[in-house]
């Protein structure tokens, strides 16, 4: 074979997206997915993303469809899974995040993959050990946890289950270093490190609006004046409303419903009401084709500074509050060895695109410093702000 060959097995918008990554990362790349016209959606996807793509990579508007054909020429089909896994050094399963699906197209992969084929996953929540768990070779299966766009965003989570061999989680790192991405290994953990730190980015700005400390505006903006690229709710109106409140009933569940990541009950009424964000024309904002309009109507969810309710806080002291609940769980998952600090600060910047790590702005701003600022908020929220234990170590440390 002149080229590696990968398998994608679902190819909505994150399989398209991975298999783009592959191809112009050289590799031959076969897709298979069993719902009625997925496979044709995700060719013109992946032509569509090539064709941007040709924009910058070909100065010569004349040689931009050949550059594009040679891509596709590459791009094959396949009927099943099992199919698929002809001669392929990787299968990346992207099919919907529901666990026993998964292990069901695992176990088919297992049986039909040759021994040395590396079986991935890319899941952004589910355990990979559990995904694993029917399979016969289970040292063969890793996390590969891109994000959305894939050919977009650096950061690849590289994931090793607790059966995961060394050889197949070097590999997998290297196949996708190989394709110019970032790839950061994680331990088998709820939500990894992405899903996790930022977590607090959402649902810490959703009790903000809830208590009336701000308005969807105000917060949104204070976050965009910290640095962050976008505001929480402009956010989740981009990933989706119903998408983002998913994530959160995962993580709430895989940790034992902890009170820091219980959904808002603003999420779930928004979702009841079918405002799912920009996919459905209104959210936490109001669209028209996928381009904002203006603000959206008011929702019983959005207290407004009433009578009894936290008085509006300053921008300065929104987005501090946002960005001291997200240090402290990253210091919680440095703690439960999900990641070193280093790897969680370069995570957050290239996944989610902070304009700092976590560990960095509490060195930044002095460890002592934020543990008090933490304590001074613990009572309001003890869950969330009572200072991690680990950066308590380290302020006993720093001293």
């Amino acid at each position: 074979m002149d080229r590696a060959r990968l398998a994608v097995i679902g190819v909505g918008t994150m399989g398209a997206g991975i298999a783009q990554v592959a191809l112009e990362g050289g590799w031959d790349v076969v897709l298979t997915d069993p719902i009625p016209g997925a496979l044709d959606a995700a060719r013109r996807r992946i032509a569509d993303g090539l064709t941007r793509r040709s924009a910058k990579a070909v100065p010569d508007p004349a040689q931009r469809d050949g550059f594009v054909a040679g891509y596709l020429a590459r791009l094959g089909i396949a009927g099943t899974p099992a199919e698929a896994t002809d001669g392929v050094q990787l299968v990346i399963e992207a099919a919907l995040e529901d666990l026993e699906l998964k292990r069901a197209v695992f176990a088919e992969l297992d049986d039909a993959a040759a021994d040395d084929t590396i079986l991935a996953t890319n899941t952004s929540a589910l355990s990979v050990t559990k995904i694993a768990e029917q399979v016969g070779r289970p040292e063969r299966v890793v996390g590969l946890h891109f994000f959305n766009p894939a050919p977009v965003l650096p950061l690849v989570e590289v994931v090793a289950g607790l059966r995961s061999a060394p050889w197949a989680v070097e590999q997998a790192a290297s196949i996708v270093e190989g394709w110019g991405k970032t790839a950061i290994r994680v331990t088998d953990a709820p939500g990894f490190i992405v899903n996790r730190v930022n977590r607090p980015f959402t649902l810490e700005s959703l009790r903000l609006l809830r208590s009336g400390s701000g308005s969807i505006e105000t917060i949104d903006r204070a976050l965009v004046e910290a640095g962050f690229p976008m505001g929480p709710f402009a956010l989740m109106d981009l990933i989706g409303i119903d998408v983002n409140l998913a994530a959160a009933r995962g993580l709430f569940e895989a940790f034992g419903r902890p009170p820091r990541f219980r959904p808002s009950p603003i999420q779930e009424q928004l979702v009841a009401a079918g405002r799912l964000g920009r996919k459905s024309g209104e959210g936490f904002y109001r669209y028209a084709e996928g381009r904002f309009t203006g603000p959206a109507a008011r929702f019983a969810g959005e207290i407004r500074n009433g009578a009894g309710q936290a008085p509006p806080l300053d921008p300065s002291a929104l987005a501090e509050r946002v960005v001291l609940a997200i240090v402290n769980e990253a210091y919680r998952a440095a703690g439960d060895g999900v990641a070193s600090p280093d790897d969680i600060d370069r995570a957050m910047r290239l996944g989610a695109s902070h304009p700092f790590g976590p560990f960095e702005w509490a060195a930044r701003t002095g460890v002592h410093e934020v543990v008090v600022m933490l304590d001074a908020l613990s009572d309001e929220d003890a869950d969330t702000f009572r200072p991690a234990l680990p950066l308590l170590r380290a302020a006993r440390a720093a001293m």
